[in-house]
């Protein structure tokens, strides 16, 4: 086998070119109508009607109704344009319809000055229309206006006018959401940020008492239910999104197989994972291999859970050792448990607050393994707390947590789709499969937000044919479940990023690299998602000999990010090589934005440079953001076949057995670019740190990697060759205890 390469270099970095040119409807056959305007003219206008009666807010809450999934481009622009410099400052919230085709629902929060300009506007350009253009205009009229064809009354712009009409090309309709179901026990609430301080909020809104203690950030917050019906009777539309505080641990059974008290040796320097979960049982063999904080007070509760958290630690500590067919050769690892939950129901805002400080005090544990999951389904339009406290943790700290998938349970058989937290998009999320690689029929379903591909992998978590083995205090138990598929991962990422030295971006995305075959995945996504990770660490870090896989990684600062000089070796002057790349990154998330919930997109060009020097002829034909052609892709298109807002991208070209060389273009180079878009006005994407998996493979099978470290040493790259070996006995140098002499 090959060892696994690193190139290191300098990518480039270059602006955005400036500008999009003018507005214009998508088809020259587009038309907008004066009705259509007016229609929406008197849906302002009974909107700041409302408004005005209300005195509950400073600002205007309603909701744009779109034709479709919008892109950023497309949304409103000029007709929320006063007082904001950026229209999408005025976003709070965004959803889908519930009907069969997916359309947006994009709340705004705007001034009243705004929304009585808006109203001006769109009376203005209904005179307009139907002064000029006989009560409807059209794409081809449109562009006449652009072109100065056509003129318009003095003081108009063209510009203004025509952003106006493509405003409201793609809304369907304005409206305010009230909506709010009906409330049996404790909700965590999050309300849309209309500017306001939330406790004053809620004091205004008639909720006197409640508290800062159940406030858990600016829009986040937890109601008793006789404080909800206040709110759904006074204010229903400051309701972003609701979901159940009582949560319902998922877990699959484990059965008493045995006494087990096998040797381990003492602890020395291996690397401490960390663990989330329930209390851990200090009587156990492995137990000076773990380091145990209780984040609650057990004594207040009637037989706490003492197994599930204990089991989950003995696979991460020494899972080989009682499974020899999952020998990972990864070694054993200690464990600092933290103990939050004394299972079965338990309040998800404690969790919340709880895992917060966990991983703010535990700084130098870079990876948690966290096996605790909701009963509940995940909402459609929106994630979880838990999720989004996971994800944000996970930008702003340089850690990464694979998370389990969740269980399907006696209680709730009818629950199919994954519960909190596995809709985490910075997470890895595990879900189990049998012997065979085919799902555990316990496994519950992706996606979320009807977009994101979770879960991300699949992996061995036993089933009732064939269970996997793990130890509480009774001994060795009979276990399956996605709690005991995760850990193993959590194991592999361990091992990556502190045995081998490399970067969370670069250990997750070989992870999920792994798991993704030359050939179509037979399995469906929503299940395992890329597919099922080896079990020797070896098939991660090395490739077949007729395979070159080496990482690189990046941080973007500006929009494009660069290199347009990797050598792919030549045999008879053509290229004998197919390719396939993995790409991951940790985003900012903006719960509050619903279904568009990361704020960067990374948008993954590598292939072939052109001979014509008009940039990269990518191996899965992806035009988006090509500088030198305009294609329009619609959204949701860009979404399905470019993963467009997915922090992980892969891209393959299919091995065939009788398939050619490619032809070389130019110099024979090849290019990666990697673009950089903002969907809201910050600069979120600006120093985010990618990594990036990219393996070539030989069509007939020859070997030529040293072909391939010369041709990068010429192209100025630091090649390093990533031996396991030689990693592992750096490490254990590096940890070595140095004593000093007097």
């Amino acid at each position: 086998m090959n060892n696994l390469l690193e190139l290191k270099g300098k990518f480039d970095q270059k602006k955005r070119n400036a500008g999009f040119g003018a507005k214009k409807l998508p088809k020259k056959t587009s038309v907008v109508t004066a009705e259509h305007l007016t229609n929406l003219y008197l849906q302002l206008k009974a909107i700041n009607d409302y408004w005005v009666e209300d005195d509950i807010l400073k600002n205007c809450l309603f909701s744009v109704y779109y034709i479709d999934i919008i892109a950023k481009s497309n949304r409103i622009q000029t007709l929320f344009s006063k007082d904001v410099e950026n229209t999408n400052s005025t976003i709070v919230g965004a959803k889908y319809s519930g009907t069969d085709t997916r359309r947006h629902i994009i709340t705004h929060c705007v001034s009243p000055t705004n929304l009585e300009d808006s109203m001006l506007k769109l009376e203005t350009a209904i005179n307009v229309v139907n002064a000029l253009f006989g009560g409807k205009i059209s794409g081809e009229q449109i562009e006449r206006v652009n072109k100065n064809e056509i003129d318009l009354p003095q003081g108009l712009s063209k510009t203004r006018f025509v952003g106006i009409v493509v405003d409201c090309f793609y809304v369907e309709k304005f409206t305010i959401d009230t909506t709010l179901d009906n409330i049996t026990e404790d909700q965590i609430i999050t309300i849309y940020d209309t500017g306001m301080d939330v406790v004053e909020l809620m004091h205004k809104v008639g909720i006197v008492d409640f508290l800062p203690v159940r406030k858990f950030d600016d829009t986040t917050i937890l109601l008793y239910p006789d404080q909800l019906k206040i709110l759904k009777k006074n204010a229903p539309y400051l309701v972003s999104m609701a979901v159940s505080d009582i949560s319902e641990l998922t877990k699959n059974d484990f059965e008493f197989q045995s006494k087990y008290s096998p040797y381990i040796p003492e602890p020395n320097n291996e690397p401490t994972v960390g663990v989330i979960d329930t209390l851990f049982d200090k009587s156990v063999y492995f137990s000076n291999w773990v380091e145990c904080h209780e984040k609650f007070d057990k004594t207040k509760f009637d037989n706490p859970d003492i197994s599930h958290g204990t089991l989950v630690s003995s696979i991460i500590v020494d899972g080989p050792s009682m499974n020899r067919h999952l020998e990972d050769n990864c070694g054993r690892f200690r464990v600092r448990h933290f103990a939050v939950t004394p299972g079965g129901q338990f309040s998800s805002f404690k969790i919340l607050q709880s895992i917060k400080e966990i991983v703010e005090n535990n700084r130098d544990i870079k990876v948690w393994n966290l096996s605790l999951g909701s009963a509940l389904e995940v909402n459609p339009n929106f994630i979880s707390p838990e999720a989004a406290i996971l994800d944000k943790i996970q930008y702003e700290n340089d850690v990464v947590f694979v998370v389990a998938g969740t269980n399907k349970t006696r209680l709730f058989p009818n629950s199919n789709k994954i519960g909190a937290p596995a809709d985490s998009i910075n997470s890895i999320v595990v879900n189990s499969v049998d012997e065979e690689g085919k799902p555990a029929d316990y496994t519950r379903e992706g996606v979320v937000l009807s977009f994101f591909n979770k879960p991300d992998i699949g992996y061995y978590g036993g089933t009732s044919k064939n269970p996997l083995l793990a130890c509480n205090s009774e001994g060795a138990c009979y276990v399956k479940g996605t709690s005991f598929a995760a850990p193993w991962i959590t194991r592999k990422i361990a091992y990556l990023i502190y045995k081998i030295g490399l970067s969370r971006e670069i250990a997750k995305a070989l992870i999920i690299d792994s798991a993704v075959q030359w050939k179509e995945n037979e399995e469906p996504s929503n299940l395992v998602g890329f597919g099922v990770v080896p079990i020797k660490i070896d098939d991660i870090v090395k490739s077949k000999d007729d395979e070159i896989k080496f990482v690189m990684q990046g941080v973007s600062e500006l929009y494009d990010t660069y290199t347009y000089k990797i050598p792919v070796p030549i045999y008879k002057d053509r290229q004998p090589y197919i390719a396939k790349a993995t790409l991951c990154y940790f985003p900012k998330c903006n719960r509050n934005q619903g279904v568009d919930y990361t704020n960067t997109e990374m948008d993954l060009h590598f292939g072939r440079l052109k001979s014509n020097g008009k940039g990269i002829d990518t191996i899965n034909d992806n035009k988006q953001n090509d500088d030198f052609e305009t294609n329009y892709l619609k959204e949701g298109k860009a979404r399905k076949y470019f993963r467009k807002w997915d922090n992980v991208k892969h891209i393959c070209e299919r091995f065939k057995e009788r398939g050619t060389a490619k032809t070389i273009f130019g110099s024979g180079l090849w290019g990666l670019s990697i673009k950089t878009v903002e969907r809201l006005s910050g600069n979120d994407g600006k120093g985010i740190k990618f990594g990036i998996v990219i393996t070539l493979r030989e069509i007939k099978g020859v070997n030529r990697i040293q072909e391939f470290k010369q041709l990068c040493s010429l192209k100025a790259w630091l090649v390093n060759e990533i031996s396991i070996e030689n990693r592992i006995d750096l490490y254990n140098k590096a940890e070595q205890e140095i004593i000093l002499e007097d």
